[in-house]
């Protein structure tokens, strides 16, 4: 279960606006890849029970998710989600299309943090920062800017592509390539979401 020791200490340093950054739908077949910035509050009182339910997103069911990005908003200084598309994947590679949604999620807080909590990753940035293996399952700021990403990825997939693309069933697999997905790209293609560069796709693209 995550913490706050990381926070912690850096507020001890007089860090005041420490930022978790995590990303979600790496592993994708279809969709942009999300990632979240989480500011928490250092003067907000973290005794609620509910506070205790922030963990990684994947271990958090969909309610809970959803009714904690409301609680995350209330305890933090700023929150914010960046994101990159499909075809900005293709060109540049997931490792790079990753840093740049996590980029592009701290260019939209609406204040500057002064130092930077990432899980497993470092950016290309001149804010201090450190990288944490499995850090949405340390760190509080992470695993609240994981739900931030999850939920804001999965809305985007379930009331927009999933409508955009009715036959490939985005509401239930987010993009993920499920059994259902994998049949409806063999009945009916590959679209402009789908991520070309990864395997199974690019196969099929290379037989055609």
């Amino acid at each position: 279960m995550s913490n706050l020791d990381f926070e912690t200490d850096l507020w001890n340093k007089n860090y005041n606006y420490i930022c978790g950054i995590d990303e979600v739908g790496r592993g994708c077949l279809a969709g942009p890849v999300y990632s979240g910035a989480v500011i928490l509050d250092k003067n907000k009182s973290f005794e609620d029970p509910f506070f205790e339910k922030i963990n990684d997103s994947k271990k958090v069911s969909t309610k809970v998710r959803e009714n904690l990005v409301n609680y995350i908003n209330e305890i933090s200084i700023s929150t914010a989600v960046g994101y990159c598309t499909a075809k900005e994947i293709d060109e540049i590679g997931i490792q790079n299309a990753v840093k740049l949604s996590m980029k592009r999620a701290l260019n939209n807080l609406s204040i500057k943090p002064n130092y930077l909590l990432i899980d497993s990753l470092s950016i290309d940035s001149k804010i201090p920062q450190k990288n944490i293996i499995r850090g949405d399952q340390a760190s509080k700021s992470i695993s609240s800017a994981s739900i931030i990403a999850k939920v804001s990825r999965d809305s985007y997939m379930i009331n927009e592509l999933s409508n955009e693309y009715p036959n490939y069933s985005f509401e239930k697999n987010k993009g993920y390539g499920t059994k259902v997905h994998m049949e409806a790209i063999k009945n009916f293609g590959i679209t402009n979401i789908h991520r070309k560069s990864f395997e199974p796709i690019k196969s099929m693209i290379l037989e055609n």
